[in-house]
């Protein structure tokens, strides 16, 4: 798994092209810092849906918790939350998707 680095996008600094840096989704899956205001942009560029999995380690009453999914269509964007819900033993979010060619991604933050 590739460690993503995330883009800081502040409101004082304005508009910040996140498209233009994404980077390509590895065959392995990625990981990616979680919390609040923290977003994965992903751009499927390939002619087939793509299938992203977020891993939720956690569990609640013994019982695991399902890892969701989300489906980024053919030529589309997508902006999913990296809740804290998300995060692993080693603090980051788990991240694999259906297929790689044609997909970019880039983990996000929102500040002040």
């Amino acid at each position: 798994m590739a460690d993503l680095t995330s883009t800081k996008v502040t409101v004082a600094a304005g508009v910040v092209d996140v498209a233009a840096q994404a980077t390509a989704a590895a065959s392995g899956g990625d990981t990616a810092p979680v919390g609040p205001g923290r977003f994965l942009y992903v751009n499927n560029g390939g002619a087939s849906s793509v299938t992203v999995t977020l891993a939720t380690p956690g569990s609640v009453s013994g019982l695991a918790l399902p890892d969701p999914t989300y489906t980024v269509a053919a030529g589309k964007h997508a902006i999913i939350p990296l809740a804290n819900i998300f995060r692993g033993a080693t603090g980051r979010a788990s991240i694999t998707y259906s297929a790689v060619t044609s997909v970019t991604v880039r983990p996000f933050e929102l500040g002040s």
